[in-house]
């Protein structure tokens, strides 16, 4: 049986030239097919002639740096983006996380970490619809959301929506008119406990109900349920 890793290719966007190498042997030992950037504009090249399944990108870069390549890649993709921020700086995690990203890891890092959170993301990657499985679907106003499919539809435009944005409304959409604690979407992204996690837990529910909710202060279908967590109440 051949290893999964090895249909698995990821981008390593980083100026360090040191940093790129070191990765991109690591990962390769670990079967991923591995290309580097060494900046905004040497990645959007890449991206316009291959297709990837996973981008690591630092956001400390000279030019464009990691954040707006982040939200300038969400307008067209939804590849999963596994940012790479300054120690301890939660201020770029957070607005990482609301520019698009699917997932940090402060520097510095154990390379096997960086393995660990790739896996996870990977796993939190939708599967592709299967042909035989009769369309499942759930109205949220005038947004469609394709269970089977995990797809999002507003009239015949499809939304777009990162994996993780893709794994909480499979969590949702699985128990609806259900209040869903913080601390169980934290476990059900793999992501460690902490007060961290469930800001940034919020943040992607901020993220997720733009795209929903026609209001998105006021939310009529993705309410948050004092005490409780977050609910999904389809029409």
């Amino acid at each position: 049986m051949s290893d999964p890793a090895m249909d698995v290719h990821i981008l390593i966007v980083d100026d360090d030239q040191r940093i790129r190498d070191l990765l991109r042997k690591f990962l390769s030992r670990q079967g991923f097919l591995v290309s580097g950037a060494r900046d905004a504009a040497h990645a959007r090249r890449l991206l316009e002639n291959l297709e990837f399944d996973l981008i690591v990108l630092d956001v400390m870069m000279p030019g464009e740096d990691g954040l707006s390549l982040t939200r300038a890649l969400r307008e067209t993709i939804t590849t999963p983006i596994l940012l790479l921020t300054a120690r301890g700086d939660a201020n770029d995690r957070i607005t990482g996380l609301e520019a698009g990203a699917d997932d940090y890891l402060p520097k510095p890092f154990e390379p096997r970490e960086l393995v660990a959170r790739i896996n996870a993301i990977l796993r939190r990657a939708p599967l592709g619809p299967r042909k035989d499985e009769p369309p499942k679907t759930m109205q949220l106003g005038p947004v469609r959301y394709d269970i089977g499919r995990g797809e999002m539809w507003q009239g015949e435009t499809q939304v777009r929506l990162t994996s993780t944005e893709q794994t909480l409304m499979r969590i949702f959409a699985a128990e609806p008119h259900t209040p869903i604690t913080r601390q169980a979407l934290i476990e059900a992204l793999g992501r460690d406990h902490g007060q961290a996690q469930e800001r940034a837990i919020d943040v992607q529910i901020t993220r997720l109900r733009r795209k929903i909710e026609s209001d998105p202060k006021s939310p009529r279908y993705l309410q948050t349920v004092r005490g409780a967590g977050y609910m999904l109440v389809p029409d």
